[in-house]
């Protein structure tokens, strides 16, 4: 199975379980990294991500994919918070509103090429955020990546 058709394969598998728990499942991404294939799960919750959250939803969907086995290889099976991920998709666009992001550039404006503040979302490949009570905007094409920022 080509790679983009096999995680929306397993998001199919995963997604029912992470609802059935209260969680947001993020991403899914099959991969292989090095001579091993990661299956990684990233998930979220409106009130952040525990270590067992993730030890529950490793054991429910390994035990779900186990019955129904549709991954050929051997693989590791991850699960993890969304942490300072690179935002990928117009959906973690949308879901991630109102988070702390970095964006890079890929040319300088205003004399620099990293801009961080408050993610307003994407609308019409542009890119919104706010920092300190001013706005940014960015054409997705200029971007090189956003990436969610912890602060503490």
């Amino acid at each position: 199975m080509i790679r983009k058709k096999m995680d929306r394969y397993i998001e199919d598998i995963v997604k029912p379980i992470t609802d059935k728990l209260g969680i947001v499942l993020i991403d899914v991404e099959y991969k292989k990294e090095g001579n091993n294939y990661v299956l990684r799960l990233v998930i979220d919750s409106k009130n952040g991500v525990t270590i067992d959250d993730c030890e529950n939803v490793s054991k429910l969907v390994s035990d779900k994919l186990d019955e129904d086995d549709p991954i050929e290889n051997s693989y590791s099976l991850e699960v993890q918070s969304p942490g300072e991920r690179v935002l990928k998709s117009d959906r973690e666009f949308d879901y991630f509103k109102g988070r702390n992001v970095e964006v890079k550039l890929y040319e300088q404006m205003q004399g620099k090429k990293i801009f961080g503040g408050k993610l307003i979302g994407l609308e019409n490949d542009l890119i919104k955020i706010e920092d300190h009570d001013k706005i940014y905007e960015f054409q997705k094409n200029k971007v090189s990546s956003v990436r969610l920022k912890i602060i503490f």
